[in-house]
């Protein structure tokens, strides 16, 4: 199944496409449906946490 899924994605990549080019794809879908993931497992911080994490990053 998974197989069949990036064969579509590399197929939708113009002709012309770099190794890297997959390669970036590849990462981005990874890392869109790791976010998917965190978001259905209730995995997320909300928007004021992250403006109190990087209030507190940026004055330091």
């Amino acid at each position: 199944m998974l197989k069949d899924e990036i064969k579509k994605l590399i197929d939708h990549l113009p002709n012309d496409c770099s190794i890297e080019d997959i390669q970036y794809t590849l990462y981005v879908r990874s890392k869109i449906e790791k976010g998917i993931e965190d978001l259905e497992n209730g995995n997320i911080v909300s928007q004021e946490e992250m403006k109190k994490r990087f209030d507190k990053w940026l004055s330091q």
